[in-house]
């Protein structure tokens, strides 16, 4: 098949979430269909990223942005009455490349990862004027409404407002989206559940879940994961300017770190991630704390824990470093937020704990106890081998691609505006389920 992928971020180097699952979508769909690729860059160190890319597609646009030019687009937009988001990831020069390349190509599908990049689809002067459009999928991934709405929950004034604001702006085009689209896909069961808060109708909507290369993220034959002589190891791994992992690192950090640090004094906490914002670097002058930066094999620094902690409180999707934890046959203690995407076995696959106290006296249990911490990190990863190979969950995703395209964009767009709309929030909730 011809197929045009847009993604808000290059997916190469896969170093954080969204980009581990966009890449392993290009570099399944790039072995077995052509495959163009256009994409954007908030990063300059990722531009040699291309490189790669291009190794595995026909031919890739890479777009770089400047993020402070795009939040006051994005405020532009939100005034304008429309999301912070679809604006900020809009680019004039991404639209005529896009078009561009409708004009010059028949695709058979085109997918776009992360809302916003529908943006492109509906300003599209290409695809409104053809008579048999492209196949449309959007993966959305996570419910981002959701995660404005967490946020507003846990900022002051006037954030809260502006967070609030955004929650329900993005939900409306999430539903835009959902109506427009032939499909789309969520990352978990929980994440199309709440998906049914923005729009009960979920017919047309897929699970297709994060995998992990266990292969890759394997546990090696000297790592015995034993407490050293110098004291226990603990790591936390994630991009250290992505606001959930800044508010988890800083809560455990001031409230469960020095409760553990009672009954082990010598204990070290390894924040492994690129881009610390000032707050993260803060951390680095607590006992015991060593905020690393970005690293070139984050594979030594889990065989350098003796387990793993992911105490995030903002938390959607499936978190990619409970993964590679759990892969790496690490013991994992985490919250339940957290783990809704993962559906782990709280006491057989890892530990959840959502407080202070409870987390810190989960720490000391698996310091204290090699033996259910050998056992847990030994059933992780089995669970991980068993639910998160990426090329069963890409089989999935390939049947969605075979079937026949619709008509265009304008021809659904004249249809819906005779016929009443199907798709609304639920009865006595607004956009993103706010009440």
């Amino acid at each position: 098949m011809k197929i045009l992928y847009l993604a808000h971020r290059i997916p190469y180097p896969p170093n954080k979430g969204d980009k581990i699952r966009s890449f392993n979508h290009v570099k399944y769909l790039a072995a077995r269909h052509e495959l163009d690729l256009i994409c954007l860059v908030d990063d300059p160190r990722d531009l040699s990223g291309a490189d790669a890319l291009n190794s595995l597609c026909r031919r890739v646009h890479v777009s770089e942005f400047n993020k402070f030019q795009s939040k006051l687009k994005g405020l532009v937009s939100m005034l304008k009455g429309h999301s912070i988001s679809s604006g900020y990831f809009y680019l004039d020069a991404v639209q005529r490349v896009f078009d561009l390349w409708l004009d010059d190509h028949d695709y058979d599908a085109i997918i776009c990862f992360s809302s916003p990049m529908a943006e492109y689809i509906f300003k599209s002067k290409s695809l409104q004027l053809t008579s048999k459009r492209p196949k449309l999928i959007m993966d959305f991934c996570d419910v981002d409404s959701d995660k404005w709405q967490q946020y507003a929950q846990n900022a002051k004034f006037p954030l809260n407002v502006l967070y609030r604001t955004e929650n329900q702006r993005l939900a409306s085009f999430e539903r835009k989206v959902y109506q427009e689209f032939d499909h789309s896909l969520l990352i978990s069961d929980k994440e199309q559940e709440l998906f049914r808060n923005v729009c009960p109708d979920t017919t047309k909507v897929t699970v297709v879940r994060n995998g992990v290369d266990f292969d890759y993220f394997c546990p090696g034959l000297t790592d015995e994961g034993k407490v050293g002589a110098n004291g226990p190891v603990i790591a936390f791994m994630g991009a250290m300017d992505y606001h959930a992992n800044v508010d988890g690192v800083r809560w455990f950090c001031l409230k469960v770190l020095p409760r553990v640090q009672v009954k082990f004094p010598n204990l070290r906490l390894l924040i492994v991630g690129s881009n610390p914002v000032a707050a993260v670097q803060k951390l680095n002058r607590l006992p015991g704390v060593e905020v690393t930066g970005f690293v070139d094999d984050i594979r030594d620094y889990y065989r350098m824990a003796d387990l793993c902690v992911v105490p995030l409180r903002l938390a959607r999707g499936v978190q990619n470093k409970i993964l590679e934890a759990m892969a790496m046959s690490k013991a994992v203690v985490t919250t339940s937020r957290a783990n809704d995407g993962v559906q782990a076995h709280d006491g057989t696959h890892l530990l959840v704990a959502d407080s202070a106290d409870i987390f810190s006296k989960s720490i000391v249990k698996l310091i204290s106890n090699s033996t259910l911490r050998h056992q847990l990190g030994s059933n992780a990863r089995g669970f991980i081998v068993n639910n998160y190979d990426w090329q069963k969950i890409m089989a999935g995703f390939s049947n969605l691609l075979q079937e026949r395209s619709t008509p265009s964009v304008r021809a659904i767009q004249k249809q819906r505006s005779e016929e009443p709309t199907v798709c609304q929030p639920q009865a006595g909730k607004v956009a993103g389920g706010l009440s």
